[in-house]
C-alpha cells in the first residue's frame, strides 16, 4: 500500500466518523476537532513511508507536528474538546431547512473540509514521490532550511496573535457588559483584522514550498490545498465579519482603516474620521 493510499484511506474513516457522529449528536464541530490532528497523521505516513530516513519528510512531519500542537492547544483552551460547537454553525442552520442543512452538513463540513485536511498535507506526497520514488532525488538545501525556518515564523506570528485573542476575550469577560472596545483593536490586530488566518495560511503556503523544492517546480497539483485553504479563508472571514458588524456598528469604521488579512500599516483617514474606534 502506498502511502498516498493509507492517507486516503485514512481520510476516509475520519470522515465517516465525523459524518456519524454529528447525527448521532446533533453536533457539526467533529471536523473542528480532528483538523489540528489529521494533517500531522497524514504528514508522518509520508515520513514513514520513507523509512524516516527523508531529511526534507522528516522536517515536513515535525513542522506539522508543531503547528498542531499548538493549534490543539489553543482549540483545547477555548472549549473545543467540551461539546462547544462552532458559533457559525447555528446562525447558518437557522437560516437553512434541515434537508438543507444536512446537505450543507455531509458535502461542506465533512467531505469538503475533510478533503481541505487532506490536500493541505499533500505537498509531502510531492516530496515522497521526489525525494524517495524517484531515481533522481532532489537533496535537502538550503531552500528547505528558509522555507522551515519561515514555517517556524509563521507558527510564531500565529501563536502571538491568538494569545492577544486569547488575553483580550478574557479581559473582556472580567469587564462585564461596558468594556471597551469591544472587539480586538490592538498589537498584530492593529495592522490585521485576522492576523491569525494570515499566518496559519503562510504557514500551508512554506508547507506546500518544501513539496515544490522537492519537485523541483512549483506547478505541481498539491498546490490545491494552501490554494483552496486561502480560499476557504476568504469566505470564512466574509462570513464572520458579517456577524461581527451585526453585532457591533463600529466595526465598520474598523474595516475601513485596517486590512482584511495581509498586515499592513493602518489607514491614517480612515483612523482619523473615527478616532474612538
Amino acid at each position: 500500500m502506498t502511502p498516498l493510499l493509507l492517507a486516503v484511506i485514512v481520510a476516509g474513516a475520519i470522515s465517516a466518523f465525523c459524518w456519524i457522529a454529528s447525527l448521532i449528536t446533533r453536533d457539526t464541530s467533529w471536523v473542528d476537532r480532528i483538523w489540528s490532528i489529521a494533517p500531522v497523521v497524514y504528514a508522518w505516513i509520508f515520513a514513514a513511508g520513507a523509512g524516516l530516513a527523508d531529511p526534507r519528510l522528516d522536517v515536513m512531519a515535525i513542522l506539522a507536528t508543531a503547528w498542531g500542537v499548538r493549534l490543539t492547544f489553543n482549540f483545547a483552551r477555548k472549549g473545543g474538546y467540551s461539546g462547544v460547537e462552532d458559533y457559525r454553525w447555528p446562525i447558518l442552520r437557522a437560516r437553512m431547512s434541515p434537508f438543507a442543512w444536512q446537505l450543507f452538513n455531509l458535502f461542506f463540513i465533512v467531505l469538503f473540509q475533510n478533503a481541505v485536511i487532506l490536500a493541505i498535507a499533500l505537498p509531502a506526497h510531492t516530496a515522497y514521490e521526489h525525494s524517495v520514488a524517484s531515481a533522481s532525488p532532489t537533496p535537502f538545501g538550503a531552500l528547505d532550511v528558509v522555507l522551515a525556518i519561515a514555517f517556524l515564523a509563521f507558527l510564531v506570528g500565529e501563536t502571538i496573535a491568538d494569545q492577544q485573542q486569547w488575553d483580550f476575550h478574557r479581559a473582556k469577560h472580567a469587564g462585564g457588559p461596558d468594556f471597551r472596545p469591544r472587539f480586538l483593536q490592538t498589537g498584530l490586530w492593529r495592522v490585521s483584522r485576522h492576523p491569525n488566518y494570515f499566518f496559519e495560511m503562510a504557514q500551508w503556503w512554506a508547507f506546500f514550498g518544501l513539496g515544490a523544492v522537492a519537485a523541483g517546480t512549483v506547478l505541481v497539483w498539491t498546490v490545491a490545498g494552501a490554494a483552496v485553504l486561502t480560499i476557504l479563508f476568504v469566505g470564512s472571514t466574509i462570513f464572520t465579519e458579517s456577524i461581527t458588524r451585526s453585532k457591533y456598528p463600529e466595526y465598520a469604521d474598523y474595516q475601513a482603516r485596517v486590512s482584511p488579512v495581509i498586515p499592513w500599516p493602518p489607514r491614517r483617514v480612515a483612523a482619523e474620521r473615527s478616532p474612538a474606534a
